[in-house]
């Protein structure tokens, strides 16, 4: 079963903003509409949704690449982070965004990437439009 996918993205703003946002509590929160906690540096910890995301942040590329250890409160125990790769390229209007999702455990691939849609990419394209 697959346990990586890539998703792609168009946001209504320019790469500076949606890279800053992402490594921001407060811009986190604000474009997904929930909260958020991030240390906006190489190794340090973030939270999403509420705690139900956690990670680290392991690289950085100002505006243009974002790489986190990744996991949820429903990976098993013994389950290692997984990774998420953030591209950001500009584009006519706004930004490219690239997610790739790695090392996930077995059977969950489906849920994030629907979830990553979902809860990440509709409520950030309302948010940048603004």
């Amino acid at each position: 079963m697959e346990n990586e996918f890539r998703i792609t993205t168009f946001l209504p703003a320019p790469p500076e903003r949606v890279f800053r946002a992402w490594l921001s509590s407060e811009g986190h929160s604000a474009m997904t509409g929930s909260p958020a906690r991030v240390e906006p540096r190489v190794g340090g910890a973030f939270t999403a949704w509420d705690g139900y995301i956690t990670g680290r942040t392991s690289a950085l590329k100002p505006y243009t690449r974002i790489v986190q250890a990744w996991r949820t409160t429903e990976f098993p125990d013994d389950s290692v982070d997984s990774e998420i790769e953030i591209l950001l390229e500009a584009a006519e209007g706004g930004t490219k965004l690239t997610l790739t999702h790695r090392n996930i455990p077995e059977g969950q691939a489906d849920s994030y990437k629907s979830g990553w849609e979902e809860s990440y990419f509709q409520p950030m394209r309302k948010y940048f439009a603004k």
